[in-house]
């Protein structure tokens, strides 16, 4: 009987050790749960009260320093480039008819023959980009209206990077060259597979 008392005690005592245990480790502080402050919340550590601090003038933020001038602004010596600053490839060009599809086929339409949705619904009619004067504008013009806008049409800046900026005008190139292919521009077995198509 003594010792049926003796272990049930005994398993009393380890329980309440093990609940202080769990009780003492759930009061730490950690890393995750240290005193911060939270985006604009007043403080009494600086002398204008905010905990916000404006960056050292002359700092950039990594991955943010625009060094390449043509890569951001499309100009070379103030003029409009023609050349693509990214490697073209197959993904390139996926990435910019995805972005246009997005963006400018509402108003461009998927061909960019000015006639998207809504245009259809009454909005103003942007020009074809199958006019002669765009599509021999400098590929640079591209960028630089998603840029900055032009006329009725808003800058896109704040939507598109600059990367994607450039897929798009590298896929409006290719829409372009797609609606003035003539037989003799396709490859041989092309051109004899048309050819054999309408014998």
């Amino acid at each position: 009987m003594c010792r049926t008392r003796f272990k049930t005690y005994g398993d009393a005592i380890t329980g309440v050790l093990l609940l202080l245990m769990l009780l003492l480790t759930g009061c730490r502080q950690d890393m995750h749960d240290q005193p911060r402050y939270e985006p604009l919340e007043s403080s009494t550590f600086f002398p204008d009260g905010m905990s916000s601090r404006h960056p050292p003038s002359g700092t950039v933020a990594r991955g943010e320093l625009e060094d390449d001038t043509y890569f951001f602004t499309a100009r070379r010596d103030g003029e409009l480039g023609t050349d693509l600053p990214l490697e073209l490839t197959r993904a390139l060009l996926e990435r910019g008819q995805e972005r246009y599809n997005i963006y400018c086929s509402p108003c461009h339409d998927q061909v960019g023959t000015g006639f998207g949705m809504i245009v259809r619904r009454g909005f103003r009619h942007p020009p074809s980009f199958h006019n002669p004067n765009l599509r021999e504008a400098p590929l640079g013009h591209f960028f630089d209206v998603m840029s900055n806008g032009f006329g009725a049409m808003m800058d896109y800046a704040a939507q598109l990077p600059p990367r994607d900026r450039w897929a798009i005008a590298a896929y409006i190139r290719a829409l372009q060259l797609s609606q003035h292919v003539t037989l003799e521009d396709l490859p041989t077995s092309d051109q004899q597979q048309l050819q054999g198509a309408k014998q």
